[in-house]
This record gives structure tokens, C-alpha cells and sequence, in this order.
């Protein structure tokens, strides 16, 4: 800001002079008679303005180099350490163009907006976690250098903690795997960083970091033979193969390959072949990480008017009790396949939907961890994609929550025709399960449902409790639409019970189930049934009701599924139904 007031203060200096030059000008200069006596003025020609001179290639470079110069301080600080390893190349030559503080300090804010994963909230997580890895860094990572220039560093910085590490801070003997090489051998201090899953990287990376120097300072590598303490010396730490006289060890040397770990066993060879790959995640993991859908930020936060075509899609929200205080709630995306714009390439199409939401309370904050996207891919031979775009895909996510009043918006774009993006919004009222009255979940007709192994318990896609139940979701309607099944599947439902009263005297429960599917166009019950919760769970307040129904023995038309609960003890009744359509 200095330099731009000294700038327009200078003007109006160099302003002045000129005014105050060409009114002495005119004072000095006679005035001439004409022959009627009229006074003539002689025309006062203005000196050119130095300002508006254009400037030579010798004085832009000049101007250029001194604008640089300013980036310094806190600003050059932020640039060059606090953001060097999450900050993109297209954000840092822009923020070097910037000219003062103030457009320095709208690109910080604006850089830390764009990913901050609640951008309603005052508070930014992403912000507050890179300053926290920068501070872990250095305390951990230092050698001689601050922790966060580290190699080391830069990996905790832009990807957080590993999931696993494997740490050798004592070197000495090791015993290579059997993609190494086999055998034994003497290693430099060696830790290798294993990360389950990293955005626009992939699954189960292994990053590995070699003290060569023994000084502390781990440098990441690409090739594991590096941490060989014996690599060069003759006839020490043979591998497996140059044990056995298969090879020798100088012929680790004459490949030219990235990697010395030696031959003759076809692991390390296969190891060795993928040369191309590990130069390629290389790459990858010293890049900055994605912005993720930063582009489709904009629908949600704006009233931006969509330029092409809509992308319609359905959605479907439920409802599961987990404490008084919390309640799941399953989010269901459908696409249609037949609108996603698929590439062909080596006889096989693949088509790619971006999907992202967020969850907002009534004051207009995006919820904690109220956030949700990902990438839904359809994939398929060439010759297949014509059926293949009759069918639908899934997204699913499940998200905890008070019970209250909330807004969710979805906004999901076509990878392959950008243009091609849809967007959905709706209230949502949070149910309150309190403790004294009956209640019940969403009741949810599917077209799979099965248990999941314990291991899958309570996590992973359409998994609620031990079942994995995959919700049908109406097209083109709203909750109470009724879904489609076709005659050749199975009608799934799944339904909670919430605080049955137990007897004191028994300590069980004494509640009646009772089951109706009505066809809704001749208004006939096509099954009548009940059930005792006792007979299900006798000592148990809360109860899960799984049925599955073949659909073969009914004709095609539409028909509702009511499940109504009488509870003998507390002598109160709850039922909840649901539509849905035979093809």
C-alpha cells in the first residue's frame, strides 16, 4: 500500500507542475492585438506526461524485478514454507504476480477457502491440521535442517501421518524380502511409510527413506537397493541367486535399471519391470495434492445457472437410531447410466460421475464432517454398453447427526462432458427417538440384503449394523414414491424397533409384529402376518426386522408393505409403510 499511495502522490505532484508550468507560460508569453482591437491568446502547447510514456523492454523487466522484490516477509514465508508443498505451480506464479498486501492477503484467504472442508464454518480444519504437520515436522523430522525441508517432512505435510511404518533407526543386518532379492545384507537407517489409500495416487503406497548420510537425514527413494550398506562392496550381501551361483553380483550393475537388487529370481525381476510405475507415483507423490471438485463448489454456494443440459438424478435419504443424541442418516445417489457420457478406448467404455454434497444446519454452517463426495465409475466392454446403460448406479453415504432441522445439497458433474452437471436440495428433519416412546427407523425396501463378515460390521457401502442392504430408490419422485422391483427378484425390507417395554417381572418384552402387503389397485391384502417379539429377541427393547419376499407369485401393479408394532407393556403402537411397484 505504501507504493501505490507514493505513486499517486507523485502524480499529483508532477500534475501540479504541469498546471503551475503552463500558467507561466501563458504569463510569459505577450499577448498579440488584432486589427479590430480583439486581444489574441497565443495556444499553450502541454508538455508530455512522463507517466504516460510507454516503457521500454529494458524498463518492464526493471518494473518486474522490483515488484518481486516486495514479495517478502510473512508473504514470501507463507509462499516459501508455510504452503511449499500443498500450494499448486498455477497458485504460485499467480500469487508472484500479485502487486500489494492486500491482494496478497485476499489469495491467502481464498487459498485456504478452497480447502477448507467446512467453508461455512469460521474455523478451517485444513488450515489448522497443515500448521499442526509443519510444527510435527520440525520437532521430528529436523537434520540439520528445519523438519519441514525434510523429505519426510514434505510427505507429513502434504499427506499427514502414514497408516504403518517400518522403521530400521539402528541399520545393521536386514534380510531382504524375497522382491528384493532374498538373502541378507547391512543397511543404512531405513523407514518405509505405508499409506492404505492416497487421493490421485492410489491403494497401499509404500514410501520408502533412506539415511545414506547417517546424519539424520532420511531422503525419499525409488530404489530400494539404496539402503544396501554392502551394495558396493565386492562379494558382501549377496543376494539369494548369488549365493546359489545364478548370478553375480557385478551383473546387478550392467542393466541400467533404476533399481540394483540383483536377478535371478523372477519376483525381483517383476519387481524390477515395473520401473515406469515407480517413476510415475514419484512423480505424483511430490506433486500437491488435488483440490478436490473445486470446481463444483460454485453450484453449491451460489445460485450459478447451469449452461447445459441438466443432469437429473434421484435421491433417497433414511433414517437408523444409534444413541439419543445421534441418528444415521444414509444418503442414496441414482444415477441413470444411460446419461453419463462414456469414452471408448482399447474396446472398453468408461463413463465417470463426480459426486459431492454437503450437509448445512439452519444458520447456514456446513455441519463437522458434513462434507461427502466421490467418484462413481461405470466401466464395460464396448460391445456391452448398450445394456449396460438400462441399469443404474449407486452412491452411498452415511452420515451421523443430531436430530434437528438440516438442508443437504448434492451437485454431481459428467467427467466427460463438463457441462453436463446436476444439482439437488432439500430440508431434512432429523428424527428425535426419545427413550420413553416407541419408535421405529425408515423402513427400507432393497434389492440385496445379506449379513456382512464381522470384520465389515457397521462400515463400508449399504452396510447399517451386520446387513448390507442396498436401498431401491425412486425415479423421478420423492421419498414416498413408490420403487420398482421386477417379478424375477426378491422384496427386500428392513425396519428398527426403538424402546420396547419390558416386564418387570419376566424381563422380557411383549410386543405383537404384525405384516401387510396390500395391492393397492384391488385393495386386497396379499399377506396377513404377524410375529411375537419375544420370539425374535425376548429380553431385547430394540429389534431388527429383516424379511425377503419373493416377487414371482405377484402379478405386475402397485402395492404398499405396512409394518405395524403393538406393544403390550407400554400399550403403545407405531407402524410406518412404504410403496412400491411390480414389473
Amino acid at each position: 500500500m505504501r507504493v501505490t499511495g507514493g505513486l499517486v502522490l507523485g502524480a499529483m505532484f508532477i500534475s501540479m507542475g504541469v498546471v503551475w508550468g503552463s500558467a507561466q507560460a501563458q504569463q510569459a508569453t505577450p499577448a498579440a492585438t488584432a486589427p479590430d482591437g480583439v486581444t489574441q491568446v497565443p495556444a499553450v502547447v502541454e508538455k508530455p506526461n512522463p507517466l504516460k510514456r510507454r516503457l521500454t523492454d529494458k524498463e518492464k523487466i526493471t518494473q518486474q524485478k522490483a515488484l518481486k522484490e516486495e514479495l517478502k516477509g510473512v508473504y514470501k514465508t507463507w509462499l516459501d514454507q508455510d504452503v511449499r508443498w500443498i500450494i499448486t505451480d498455477t497458485e504460485a506464479q499467480a500469487f508472484k504476480q500479485l502487486t500489494n498486501d492486500e491482494e496478497r492477503d485476499q489469495f491467502i484467504e481464498n487459498f485456504w477457502q478452497r480447502r477448507n472442508p467446512s467453508p461455512d464454518s469460521p474455523e478451517n480444519e485444513y488450515r489448522d491440521e497443515i500448521y499442526a504437520r509443519i510444527a510435527y515436522a520440525d520437532e521430528h523430522f529436523a537434520a540439520g535442517k528445519p523438519g519441514w525441508l525434510t523429505d519426510r517432512g514434505h510427505i507429513y505435510i502434504a499427506y499427514g501421518p502414514p497408516d504403518d511404518k517400518d522403521q530400521h533407526p539402528s541399520a545393521g543386518a536386514y534380510d531382504r524380502p524375497m522382491d528384493e532379492g532374498g538373502g541378507s545384507t547391512s543397511t543404512f537407517p531405513f523407514e518405509v511409510w505405508h499409506y492404505r489409500y492416497l487421493e490421485g495416487i492410489g491403494d497401499n503406497i509404500d514410501l520408502e527413506f533412506v539415511d545414506t548420510c547417517m546424519c539424520g537425514d532420511y531422503h525419499y527413494t525409488i530404489d530400494r537397493s539404496e539402503k544396501d550398506a554392502l551394495l558396493h562392496v565386492p562379494n558382501a550381501g549377496l543376494t539369494m541367486a548369488e549365493e546359489n551361483g545364478q548370478s553375480k553380483k557385478q551383473d546387478r550393475f550392467s542393466g541400467g535399471g533404476l533399481e540394483q537388487l540383483g536377478g535371478g529370481t523372477g519376483m525381483a525381476q517383476q519387481s524390477q519391470s515395473k520401473e515406469f510405475d515407480r517413476l510415475d507415483m514419484a512423480a505424483k507423490i511430490m506433486a500437491p495434492p488435488p483440490i478436490k471438485f473445486q470446481d463444483m463448489e460454485q453450484f453449491m454456494a451460489s445460485s450459478k445457472i447451469l449452461t447445459g443440459p441438466p443432469f437429473l438424478f434421484d435421491v433417497r435419504t433414511d433414517y437408523v437410531k444409534v444413541t439419543n443424541d445421534t441418528v444415521i442418516v444414509p444418503i442414496t445417489v441414482q444415477v441413470k447410466v444411460s446419461d453419463v457420457t462414456f469414452e471408448t478406448k482399447d474396446g472398453v467404455s468408461v463413463g465417470k460421475v463426480d459426486i459431492e454434497g454437503r450437509v448445512s444446519n439452519m444458520t447456514h454452517k456446513v455441519v463437522p464432517g458434513g462434507w461427502f463426495g466421490d467418484t462413481v465409475e461405470v466401466s464395460t466392454p464396448s460391445e456391452l454398453l448398450a445394456a449396460t446403460q438400462k441399469g443404474y448406479r449407486l452412491y452411498w453415504k452415511a452420515l451421523p447427526l443430531k436430530p434437528g432441522l438440516y438442508k443437504i445439497d448434492i451437485v454431481i458433474k459428467d467427467v466427460n462432458n463438463p457441462d453436463h452437471v446436476g444439482r439437488w436440495t432439500r430440508s431434512i428433519n432429523v428424527p428425535k427417538f426419545d427413550d420413553d416412546t416407541l419408535g421405529h427407523s425408515s423402513l427400507i425396501l432393497a434389492d440385496q440384503m445379506e449379513r456382512v463378515p464381522s470384520k465389515e460390521i457397521g462400515g463400508g457401502n449399504f452396510v447399517i449394523g451386520n446387513t448390507h442392504i442396498r436401498p431401491r430408490v425412486a425415479v423421478n419422485g420423492t421419498v414416498a414414491s413408490p420403487v420398482s422391483f421386477n417379478r424375477a427378484q426378491n422384496l427386500n425390507f428392513w425396519m428398527q424397533v426403538y424402546n420396547l417395554g419390558i416386564d418387570e417381572k419376566s424381563k422380557q418384552n411383549n410386543a405383537t409384529i404384525h405384516y401387510e402387503i396390500m395391492d393397492l389397485g384391488t385393495n386386497k391384502l396379499v399377506l396377513n402376518t404377524q410375529e411375537l417379539a419375544s420370539a425374535l429377541s425376548p429380553n431385547a427393547d430394540q429389534l431388527t426386522l429383516e424379511k425377503s419376499l419373493p416377487l414371482a407369485s405377484l402379478q405386475p401393479g402397485q402395492y404398499q408393505v405396512k409394518i405395524k408394532v403393538n406393544d403390550g407393556v407400554t400399550k403403545q403402537e407405531t407402524e410406518e409403510s412404504a410403496k412400491f411397484s411390480v414389473n
